[in-house]
């Protein structure tokens, strides 16, 4: 079958999801966008509107918006929805998947799937028209299976051709672990201090004490990684540290923070800094700040 026949899925219409979905619906006829409620007329009537800084104002209308299960069965399915979120998607996709179904989780963290993995760099987020804002001049993924065989690395090499054809930048990595691990450290320190402090990054940077707790984190979450036997280098570490010193744009937000400042009651602290506080005291690692971070984001949410 040729790739523009392929039956393709995109569940999660926020801003991940909605950049990955706007960027499919444009280059491939046979895209479903799962969406519901007002969301779902919305794109159902307007298309789905992507403000992207990098690839610039597109417009794209899928074939089909439904809900998870009138989606039917697919020959891709691009997870796109919050960790929390996961469980349930599963279970509702269960009569979509075929024998032959590549499924793709877009998720952050380090543990959503032991199979075909992807992780994305972006900064996106959906406004309350329900268009997507994509921030900065980069978004790629990475995708990959650790340890693959010779059949899974034909399934990652299908998804590659995929996110060509649909031109959004990616890399085919051997090395998936490595490379979850180098956005999970990012997002340690991220999502953690511009939800803590209600801060851009741009704010962040700017505040001598601010930036050197950001650099502190990401060393504390890769002293993690490192102890559970993830292959981190120093030249990794330093990368993040450079994106968010010399890189990221200054009004840049995360999801977290803004979850915070709607007082979302569901919220991914757990994956950001819950999960890894946890690792360190079962590893037995200090991570003294990340722990302090944790345990203010925690009191503030249970006040939600």
């Amino acid at each position: 079958m040729k790739t523009e026949d392929k039956k393709i899925a995109v569940i999660g219409i926020g801003g991940v999801g909605g950049y990955v979905a706007g960027m499919l619906a444009k280059a491939y006829p046979h895209v479903t966008m799962v969406a519901r409620g007002a969301r779902g007329e919305s794109i159902r009537e307007n298309g789905l509107v992507l403000h992207s800084d990098y690839k610039g104002e597109i417009v794209a209308k899928p074939e089909r918006v439904a809900s998870v299960r009138e989606m039917g069965q697919q020959d891709y399915i691009f997870i796109c929805v919050k960790n929390y979120s996961l469980e349930d998607v599963c279970e509702n996709i269960r009569d979509m998947v075929t024998d032959d179904t590549v499924i793709i989780p877009v998720m952050n963290g380090v543990d959503p799937g032991e199979k075909i993995r992807s992780l994305i760099y972006t900064v996106a987020f959906a406004n309350a028209d329900f268009s997507i804002s994509q921030q900065d001049t980069f978004t790629w993924l990475c995708i990959g299976i650790k340890n693959a065989d010779q059949g899974q690395q034909e399934k990652v090499t299908q998804v590659a051709e995929i996110l060509k054809g649909a031109d959004i930048d990616y890399k085919d990595d051997g090395d998936i672990e490595v490379e979850i691990w180098r956005k999970y450290i990012l997002n340690c320190a991220f999502n953690v201090m511009t939800a803590f402090y209600d801060n851009t990054i741009g704010e962040l940077r700017r505040d001598p004490v601010k930036a050197q707790q950001y650099e502190t984190l990401v060393w504390e979450a890769a002293s993690v990684g490192r102890a559970k036997g993830v292959a981190l280098t120093d030249e990794h570490i330093q990368e993040v540290i450079h994106k968010f010193r010399h890189v990221h744009a200054d009004n840049a937000t995360s999801s977290l923070q803004r979850d915070f400042q709607i007082c979302k009651k569901q919220t991914e602290l757990e994956t950001f800094s819950g999960y890894i506080v946890q690792e360190a005291k079962r590893l037995g690692v200090s991570i003294p700040l990340s722990e302090e971070m944790y345990q203010g984001l925690k009191a503030k949410a249970e006040k939600f």
